[in-house]
């Protein structure tokens, strides 16, 4: 949780604040950028974008929402836009994996298809639907800050989440019929 004051000293020009204001609020940033946008470099893109918007609208930043909500809806806004622009195709990086104890090998291969098969799942959603998922389930929104964050109504938020959670049961399930795959 970010505190009140650091975020109106920010406001009040202090730049040390606003360094650190940055600092704090740049992994999740980042991280909604890279589940909306699917790959890391337009996600670092629209990371940095977000960060400069932030940087230099911080002034009109007024508390009658949370702050991080405030920040999710600029980085949200930005993905969006450019997914619209790009229309990105599906890509995930192969990592390299190192195993952590000769036992769990089989585990830790079959669990890094499973997070790859709902990476690509999640890739495959519609961007509504993949943008309440990532900020749900991967940056622990409440409803109601994803309803403020996107300015939607909090019963299009459920619905949302509703039907993107019945379509990522069938993608996996579709990729379940299929086996591991390698």
């Amino acid at each position: 949780m970010i505190a009140p004051e650091l975020i109106r000293a920010a406001q009040s020009g202090d730049r040390e604040a606003l360094m650190t204001l940055l600092r704090e609020i740049e992994t999740p940033v980042y991280r909604t950028a890279y589940y909306i946008l699917g790959n890391e470099q337009d996600a670092m893109d629209a990371a940095q974008e977000a960060l400069i918007r932030i940087y230099t609208k911080i002034g009109l930043y007024e508390e009658k929402a949370l702050f991080k909500t405030w920040v999710q809806r600029i980085v949200t806004n930005i993905c969006i836009d450019k997914f619209r622009k790009n229309r990105p195709s599906v890509s995930i990086e192969e990592h390299e994996m190192v195993f952590t104890s000769p036992q769990n090998v089989e585990q830790e291969v079959l669990s890094s298809y499973a997070a790859k098969d709902i990476q690509e799942a999640i890739d495959k959603l519609p961007e509504h639907h993949r943008t309440v998922v990532v900020l749900r389930y991967l940056q622990d929104f409440s409803y109601n800050e994803i309803a403020e964050s996107l300015d939607l109504p909090l019963n299009t938020v459920k619905s949302y989440l509703f039907r993107a959670r019945q379509q990522l049961q069938n993608l996996l399930r579709e990729y379940q019929k299929g086996g591991v795959r390698g």
